[in-house]
């Protein structure tokens, strides 16, 4: 499992012109599901992501969750992410999982997200997006579960 987390001012996501998520300040997740993860990459990545300090404290440094700072998560689910472009000029993406394997797992995530008290909005699984951000900073973080 992949997450791109991006702290963001604000973040929304599109769908056929109707806004599907929005927030004000936390995290911009794009999250990326690969064959072989199951539950135990999901909690580790829900684990990171509620836990990590990424936010200013009053001297200037990062040392303050999205709890600390009353922040939200915007979740979208990214198959991109596990694209292979080793060879030729168009990417692979046999490493992404199925929509039948990924979205379950997606779903999770953002429950255990939402299971460390955090308000979590989403895009729609599988469709065309429109995404939006002010990143903050900019500061940008990838976890890996692997």
């Amino acid at each position: 499992m992949k997450v791109v987390l991006q702290r963001t001012k604000q973040a929304s996501v599109t769908v056929n012109q109707e806004v599907t998520g929005s927030i004000s300040h936390g995290y911009m997740l794009l999250v990326g599901i690969t064959h072989e993860d199951t539950m135990k990459d999901v909690d580790y990545c829900a684990r990171k992501v509620a836990e990590i300090r990424l936010f200013e404290d009053e001297d200037g440094k990062m040392n303050r969750s999205i709890h600390e700072v009353s922040g939200q998560i915007l979740s979208v689910s990214q198959f991109t992410l596990y694209a292979d472009t080793k060879k030729g000029r168009r990417p692979s993406f046999v490493n992404a999982a199925r929509p039948d394997i990924a979205k379950p797992l997606w779903d999770a995530f953002n429950d255990a997200l939402r299971a460390y008290g955090l308000h979590v909005e989403t895009g729609i699984f599988g469709a065309n997006m429109d995404v939006a951000l002010v990143n903050d900073g900019p500061v940008t973080i990838i976890i890996e579960s692997k």
